[in-house]
Parts: C-alpha cells; structure tokens; sequence
C-alpha cells in the first residue's frame, strides 16, 4: 500500500504520458527480464520519463559521450572512460578503464552481482547510440550482455533510450542481428498535446492564455525541453524573443545543433527538412531527391524512415489518389518557424517578435502553423465533431489546375466510414474570422469539384478556427466548427 502511494506521488510530477508510465510500471513488475527501448525525438522528455517512473528501482544508469556536431569525434577510448566512471560511480571499486566493450559490459555484470539483493534491478543505459563509434564492437558486446547473461536474470530490467532514432530503428528495433526479437517493449515518444502543454505551463507557474499557448505551440511543438526555456515573468514575445532573436539566445543555434546530434548524415537531413519547409503539402520521394540532390537509394529511404519516426516528417497519400502516390511533409513546428525567420530572413532586431506582432509576415506564417497544429490534433477534431468512434482516413488533397480546371489543395479532409467527408479549413485570428462572398464562392467550386470526382460521398465543410465565425450571409455555408477551446481535451 505504502509502495502505491510513493508510485502516485512520483507520478504527479509528469504531465501526460498516461499510457507510457503505465506499460513501464507493467514492465517494472513484471517478474522477468525486461529489454526496453524507448525513442523519440531529441528534447521529448525521454530521459525525465524513464528516470522519474523507475527511480525505486534505478542500480545503474549511463550516458553516452555526445558527439555533438559531429565535428568533434568523441573516440572509443572516451566512452569507455566515461563508462568506468559511472561503474565507480555506482559501486565498483579497484578497476582499471576497460580496453573494449566487451570487457566493460563484463564489469558491469560484475556491479550487478555485487548489488543484487533480489530485489528488482534496472539498468538504463541513455542516448545508447552515443557509444557506438566506428569499429568499437559496441553492438557484439551488447548482444553478449543480454543473449548472455542478462535474459536469464529475472530481476533484471534493462532500459535503453536514444534520440539517434534511425540507429535505434536499425540496430535496436528492427535489429536483423543478435537482438532480433529480443525487446519485450518498444516505446515512441512523441511531443505533449496542447493540453498537456498548459498543463506543462502551470506546473511551471506560467500564467498564459489558451490563444497564447497555441501560439508557443506553433513556434515550440509540444517539446518539453522548449517549454521548460519560458521565463513566467516574461510575455510569449518577450520569451520568444530572449529564446530565439536576443543576443546569446538559448536557442539561437539550436536547428543544427537538434539534427547534428541525432543523425550520422545530419547534412542530408537537414537538405530534406529545408525542401519541405517550401511547400506545406509536401513532395513526393523522387521530388525530394531531385531538389536536395541526393541519391534516390536505400539509405535516402531510412532517412525518410527516421524523420518520419522522430516526429519531423509525415508521410501521406493524397485523398483519392492511388495508394503508391504518397507525399511527404514536414510536421515539425519548431522547425516551419526556424525556416520561415532563423533562415530565410534576416534578423538583427533583437525585439523582432515584440515589435512585429502585428505585420502581415507573422501573419501568413500564423496561418501556416495553425493548420499544423490542427494536423496534430485530428483526434480531438474527431471529438468536437462527435465522430471520435467513427473509423476515418485523415489526409490532404491536392490538384493541380490547368486552363479548364481550378487547382486546389485541401490541407486536411476527414474520409469517414459513414460514407460522409469533412471538408476542413483552419483559420487563425484574433477576432471572429469573416467569410467574404469570394471566400465562399472559392469554396462551393471546390466542393463541386471534389463531388464531381467523387459522387459517391457526401461533403460537409468544416471550419476549425481559433475564434468564431461571424455570422453573416456566407456563414451558412458551413456545416460544422470546431473552436480552439476544443482542441485542448
């Protein structure tokens, strides 16, 4: 009993992350060996999670050497120095630095010998990728400790976590090798929700409203380590510009530090991100190689694969078209801003964001990034629609115009099983949003359009939008809203 009270204290102290504390504490309690690897995006939370939920139990825990920029190469020698070190740390005494991994994951079979009391034993080993510099045997050595020892230990709860998410997919995950079917749980984090970001918010003692919180949404995601830079006595732009335009700002080289330090071909990476950030919709695969010059490869797809997996990109296919006609766009909102002002325009102003609130720049980026926001949120857009039960295919639609047709692009259409299809339009203002008579002409055409091509359906226009629609003669064109009050269940 006294055991569940300290789990519930410990627990008050994450935002969200319901589902992911309860399969570890499912795992902690398990009774057997348990191989856990959680990934995600750098800044997520990964480390905090997996530290706050199984800290009772916590007899080991590592983190790799970062090779940040990847200019600097951090060699083997460092890591297993720095492997020694945290051994020393947590109880092993007289011992020299291993001469390879193999001899140092032996040591640490050796500190958990000496520790082990029965009782439950978790080993996180942190940004696991770090320590596999080239030619180390770092892989070998860990398929040894698991195959070899740590399976067959039943108090033993191995934890490894890495934001390097395409080496985690490759060796970890999808491992081909030693470790193929080995883990007992995989776990994805993923950014908090808007909610969950209030929430973040006022544990920090933030006093924001909900029409400024989309708007740190839209700059920040919902990234954990981002939201935690918030000065409250500061305002959004003031924190935006101290974080991103003043002098020294915290985030001021943050884009390439965020991808040199996940990716191995982080140049590549990069390449793909600025090639979507140009088109909201997207391109399709053969378009990106062609733009970044890369080669259309294999490894060009686990590129893909690994941006898709760390919350950057979403792959997508087109509403009505065939099922190989899949596009891919950037999802990342910390990203669409860091393009729109960190690199297609030059800043010098250090209160740029205070002093520019109003101009028409921030306006049309604003449009942008809330219909990315909306994007994220679909299942609350479900909710509000009351269709949350209602099995649906959420994508996009995109035709080009000719000189008898008009082209169009649809950022987000509902394909219900009901036979019915929301139409969706975010729009983002202040004040209540008016529907002018050719806004609402565009919109029947495209309506008619769409009917045309696909008669068996029937259409319903959505709005989702940050405040009412006046009510006017060309609001009743719309058959359903959603408010960004809504957005936050």
């Amino acid at each position: 009993m006294l055991a569940n009270l300290e789990l519930c204290i410990q627990m008050r102290t994450i935002i969200g992350r319901k589902q992911e504390i309860a399969e570890l504490t499912r795992r902690y309690g398990s009774g057997r060996a348990e191989f856990i690897a959680v990934y995600g995006r750098r800044r997520v939370g990964k480390t905090f999670l997996i530290s706050e939920v199984l800290r009772d139990g916590m007899v080991f825990h590592h983190t790799g050497l970062s090779p940040y920029d990847r200019k600097r190469k951090v060699s083997l020698k460092a890591q297993l120095q720095n492997f020694q070190f945290s051994l020393i740390r947590h109880g092993l005494e007289n011992i020299e630095q291993p001469k390879s991994w193999m001899e140092a994951f032996f040591m640490l079979e050796q500190l958990l010998d000496q520790l082990d009391n029965g009782s439950r034993q978790v080993v996180f080993i942190d940004e696991l990728p770090w320590m596999d510099t080239p030619r180390s045997g770092f892989l070998t050595a860990l398929e040894s400790f698991w195959n070899g020892w740590a399976c067959n230990r039943h108090n033993i709860c191995f934890v490894v976590c890495g934001s390097a998410t395409s080496w985690m997919l490759d060796n970890i995950i999808n491992s081909k090798g030693g470790l193929y079917g080995r883990l007992t749980c995989e776990m994805r984090l993923s950014p908090f929700t808007l909610l969950e970001t209030e929430q973040f918010f006022k544990s920090r003692n933030i006093v924001m409203s909900r029409y400024n919180v989309i708007q740190a949404y839209m700059i920040l995601g919902g990234i954990p380590f981002y939201l935690d830079c918030f000065n409250p006595a500061l305002s959004l732009a003031q924190n935006i510009d101290t974080l991103f335009f003043n002098r020294k700002a915290k985030l001021g080289d943050e884009f390439e530090r965020l991808f040199n330090s996940i990716f191995d071909n982080a140049d590549d990476c990069m390449k793909i991100i600025r090639c979507l950030g140009k088109r909201h919709a997207g391109f399709k695969r053969e378009t990106i190689a062609r733009e970044t010059h890369i080669n259309p490869n294999g490894d060009f797809s686990k590129l893909l694969k690994a941006l898709i997996a760390s919350d950057f990109v979403t792959k997508y296919v087109p509403w009505g078209n065939a099922g190989n006609d899949e596009y891919y766009k950037l999802s990342d909102c910390f990203c669409w801003f860091w393009l729109h002002f960190k690199e297609n325009m030059i800043i010098t102003e250090q209160d740029y964001w205070l002093h520019h609130l109003r101009e028409p720049e921030l306006s049309a980026w604003r449009g942008i990034a809330f219909e990315e926001v909306c994007l994220q949120h679909i299942q609350q857009i479900k909710m509000a629609l009351q269709i949350a039960g209602v099995a649906s295919h959420e994508s996009a639609l995109i035709v080009g115009g000719n000189k008898d047709t008009e082209g169009m692009q649809i950022d987000l259409l509902i394909d219900r099983a009901d036979d019915v299809v929301n139409v969706c339009e975010m729009k983002y203002s202040k004040s209540a949003y008016v529907i002018t008579k050719a806004y609402a002409d565009k919109l029947m055409r495209h309506i008619a359009q769409i009917e045309q091509a696909h008669p068996e359906k029937k259409y319903h226009l959505t709005f989702v939008t940050a405040s009412p629609i006046e009510r006017n003669a060309y609001s009743d064109i719309v058959q359903s809203t959603v408010t960004a009050e809504e957005l936050f269940r």
